[in-house]
């Protein structure tokens, strides 16, 4: 008998997790006049972000630069995708 087995990333989709992309702007202490930015792609649960957020207070524990702001831009859950047919293709 074949066992199948969901894709492991498919199966994080599942439990909320999707593509999130982070922009820190930050000042480092010997340029405190420029502002600098760290753009990361993770996977995070919305609205939460607990990743981001560990993300974030290891930054302000460890890091000598100070966040200006953040930005985060996120996909949503699974949805259901339209499907288009061609011409070709019509259902009858």
């Amino acid at each position: 008998m074949i066992s199948r087995v969901a894709d492991p990333a498919f199966q994080k989709m599942l439990s909320g997790f999707s593509a999130t992309t982070a922009e820190v702007l930050y000042h480092m202490p010997d340029h405190p006049d420029f502002l600098q930015s760290f753009l990361w792609q993770f996977e995070d649960v919305a609205p939460q972000f607990p990743r981001l957020h560990r993300f974030l207070d290891h930054w302000r524990a460890e890091v000598e630069a100070t966040i200006h702001s953040v930005s985060v831009m996120h996909h949503g859950l699974i949805r259901p995708r339209e499907l288009r047919f061609g011409s070709e293709h019509r259902l009858q």
